[in-house]
């Protein structure tokens, strides 16, 4: 077997693998909200995260411009 031809089997084991995760936590009701849950806190930790670092860096960016 090829490199090549490797990689493509194992990127569709893969996909594969998180099509059938996905069908299971969308049609498990405790899944669903728990995966819900979990997008919620990731979001709101990680976006707000994203966010001060970028205005500490364009505060940053616009003292050297100045």
């Amino acid at each position: 077997m090829t490199r090549s031809t490797a990689r493509t089997v194992a990127n569709v084991v893969l996909a594969s693998a998180g099509v059938a995760a996905a069908d299971v936590v969308v049609t498990t009701p405790p899944l669903r909200r728990l995966a819900i849950r979990i997008t919620r806190v990731w979001l709101g930790a990680s976006v707000p995260a994203y966010l001060l670092a970028e205005t500490g860096r364009a505060w940053v960016e616009s003292a050297r411009s100045a």
